[in-house]
Formats: structure tokens, sequence, C-alpha cells
């Protein structure tokens, strides 16, 4: 009994190893698949892996070069924007420039108005009678011969004279009783409306305050008086005039209100620059002239 079971276990067991054996190459081969399968898997990962690699470097370096256009891009539209502003400014300018033309083609036809305004009147002037004009001379000669004695009057008496040069300079003499002839002089200047004291022969006290007074009332004429009055008690004082080589240049100035008289006579034009100088031998004038101009 149990031999039979034995053998029909063993036989049992057989079948179970035939089995075994058939199927082990079954399932060795679907292995073999299953690896070759994972190992084309693994192989297709990587390659995918190496182009995501290279992807991404393309992707950076796409970066790059846009960042490069972007930056392109911002230079040309600053480019642009300056060119524009530039066009707009020449535009203003080209518009301010025809402005100011025609401004000026107004102002010449203007000046050509006048200048033929003026040529009229002095065509009609030029057509008066000869006699006329010989008359208007004459008369003028005359102002001019009355001029000249009231000036010789004032350099016989007073012994007043002018000399011109850097400012305008006023001498006197006849200041001091004890020796006439000797000279008393200042310096002036007038230049950029204002009054300038250059030099002063024999020094005086309160001239600061002289030409700031001529400087605010621009009264020349007075100034020149007050000068001689102050040189006369200088010489009452026994102050004499320095030597020319030690005359001391003083310089005061305050601006002055617009004068139609320029003491500078270098800020003249050669054809209106002059030296008025009154000589002594013009003093020998007819008596009545002399006179005349004593009362002047």
């Amino acid at each position: 009994m149990q031999s039979k079971e034995r053998e029909s276990l063993r036989v049992k067991m057989g079948g179970l190893r035939l089995v075994c054996d058939q199927e082990i190459p079954v399932h060795q081969g679907r292995m073999n698949t299953a690896v070759i399968s994972f190992r084309e898997t693994l192989g297709t990962v990587k390659a995918r892996a190496n182009q995501t690699v290279e992807s991404q470097d393309k992707l950076g370096k796409f970066k790059a070069q846009l960042r490069e256009v972007e930056d392109e891009l911002v230079k040309a539209l600053s480019v642009k924007t300056r060119k524009e502003a530039k066009r707009i400014a020449i535009i203003d300018s080209i518009s301010s420039t025809k402005t100011k033309v025609e401004q000026l083609k107004k102002i010449v036809q203007d000046q050509r108005a006048m200048r033929d305004e003026y040529a009229a009147i002095i065509s009609q002037q030029a057509s008066e009678p000869l006699a006329t004009i010989r008359e208007k001379g004459n008369h003028g000669v005359g102002n001019r011969e009355e001029i000249q004695d009231a000036i010789s009057w004032y350099n016989k008496v007073l012994g007043f004279r002018i000399e011109g040069g850097h400012g305008v300079k006023f001498i006197f003499t006849n200041i001091n009783l004890k020796n006439t002839n000797e000279e008393y002089s200042f310096t002036i200047r007038h230049s950029n409306d204002t009054y300038t004291l250059l030099e002063c022969d024999p020094q005086l006290a309160e001239t600061k305050e002289l030409v700031h007074e001529l400087n605010r009332t621009n009264g020349l004429f007075k100034f020149v008086r007050i000068m001689r009055q102050k040189f006369q008690q200088v010489a009452e004082s026994g102050h004499l005039p320095q030597s020319p080589t030690a005359q001391v240049s003083a310089t005061i100035s305050v601006s002055a209100p617009v004068s139609s008289v320029s003491t500078d006579s270098k800020s003249e034009s050669p054809t209106k620059q002059t030296v008025l100088q009154v000589h002594p031998q013009e003093t020998n004038r007819r008596g009545r002239k002399t006179n005349r101009g004593r009362r002047g």
C-alpha cells in the first residue's frame, strides 16, 4: 500500500518536473524579452535626456541672443528718439530763423523807406537857393567866432584850458596870486555811464563825495567850478601842485546817469575825437567881442 502511494507520488513529482522543465524556457524567454525591452527603454530615456540637455543649452543660447537683440532694440529706440528730438529742434530753429528773416526784411524795407525819405529831404534842401545856404554858412561862422571869443575870455581871465588824452584834463592858471602861471589840474574820464577821477594835482579833500555827486546829478560844469574853488582854497593855504614826475593817480568812480557829453577821448571815433585847447594868443580880439564873451 505504501509502495503504491510512493509510486503515485513519484509519478506526480515526475509530471510536475516535466511541466517545470517546459515552463522554465518560456519564463527565461520572457525575462530575456523584458530585459531587452528595459534596455531599449533605458537607451531611449538616455537619448531623450541628452536631447533635453542639448535643448536646454540651445534655450540658454537663444535667451542670450534674445537679450542682445533687446539691448540693440533699446539702443535703436534711443537713437531714434534723439534723432526725432534733433529733427524737432531743427524744425523749431528753421521756423525761428524764418521769423527773424521776415523781421529783418521788414526792417530793411523800413530802412529803405527812411533812406528814400532822407534822400528826398536832402534833395529838397539841396535845391534851396545858393544865397540862402551861404547866408546860413556865414551865420554859423559868426557863431563860431563868438564862441571862440568867449573861450578866449575864459582863458585870459580864468586861465582855463582843456586837453584830451586818456580822459579829459582840465587845467587852471591864475589860481595862485603869487604865481599866476602855476598850473592846477585834474583829469576826468566818462566811460560806461560813469565819471572817474583819474588824477588831481594837487590832491584835494572830499573828491570822492564830489565825484559821487557828479555821477548822481551829471552836473559836469558845476563839478568843474567847485574844483576850481577847491584849488583856490588850496593855493591860499600854501599847498603847491606836484611836479609831473611826482603826480599820483587817484581813481574814484560811481555809476553815473546817461550823459550826452563824453569825457573819454578814446571812446570817440577818429572823426569825432577832438582836443579843446584855448591858446593865450587868441585873446587879442576886438574889445567889443571880448566884452560880449565876458558877459557870457
